[in-house]
């Protein structure tokens, strides 16, 4: 279910207290870490970071009228997710985490296209995910998805 939050404090205060610890965690840690031209916002009921129309006019390809997706995170049912568009468009970028992976978690890693789920709140790499947040500018994201997904 989507949350219905229209902003990101919103959406975090209105989750349960051991969810708001980790998602504000996640927030600041990719707040610090994302390159510059990412905005944060309310995306699919979603914390989300994307690249404004300000920086990319064309928006999103499914719908003009957003802007650019690039990361979220929320808190699901049974898990923290956090989904990385250009982990999925960048197989050099996929490699890099599934690699560096084990050195921040003794978890195994439960990943989907572009969804990283932690269903052990204690358990996620908070460093990793900010040193992936960091790993691509806004510009290198409208690059590829220029290239991979718009037609």
């Amino acid at each position: 279910m989507q949350s219905q939050a229209e902003t990101p404090a919103e959406y975090i205060d209105s989750l349960p207290e051991d969810r708001k610890e980790a998602l504000q965690k996640l927030r600041e840690v990719i707040s610090e870490n994302l390159p510059e031209g990412f905005m944060e916002t309310m995306s699919y009921g979603m914390i989300g970071y994307v690249v404004p129309h300000l920086v990319y006019p064309p928006g999103y390809h499914c719908d003009p009228n957003l802007p650019l997706p690039f990361m979220s995170i929320a808190s699901q049912k049974n898990f923290v997710a956090v989904y990385h568009m250009g982990i999925y468009a960048d197989e050099k970028l996929l490699e890099w985490f599934t690699s560096e992976y084990p050195h921040y978690s003794k978890t195994k890693l439960d990943m989907g296209k572009s969804c990283m789920r932690f269903k052990k709140l204690d358990q996620i790499p908070f460093a990793l995910i900010g040193e992936l947040a960091g790993k691509m500018s806004a510009q290198e994201w409208i690059g590829l998805y220029e290239t991979k997904f718009k037609r």
